[in-house]
């Protein structure tokens, strides 16, 4: 099992929800209003002179559904080049 956390623009947050959904990934969780910086995007600061925030995204996914989860990370990061949209593969030891 592993841990996916992935960060991306709010602006793209309908078409990453609706790109999960439609490979079949329906449970995650979500934390909004993120800020920071990158290094392949604009900083999100939430400020006048860095506007917007992020998103962020955690998928816990079996074995089975880690091909899919990065397949979908990566369509995302073709389709929206200025969403930022970066993913992480954490290992999951247990889930309790």
């Amino acid at each position: 099992m592993k841990m996916f956390l992935i960060v991306y623009c709010e602006a793209a947050d309908y078409d990453v929800i609706a790109a999960f959904k439609q490979s079949g990934i329906r449970a995650y969780t979500k934390m909004e209003e993120a800020r920071g910086e990158g290094i392949e995007a604009e900083p999100k600061l939430g400020t006048h002179c860095w506007p917007g925030k992020n998103n962020v995204l955690f998928i816990a996914a079996h074995d089975n559904d880690v091909p899919v989860v990065y397949d979908v990370i990566r369509r995302l990061k073709k389709e929206h080049p200025r969403a930022g949209v970066k993913g992480f593969i954490l290992p999951v030891e247990e889930s309790v």
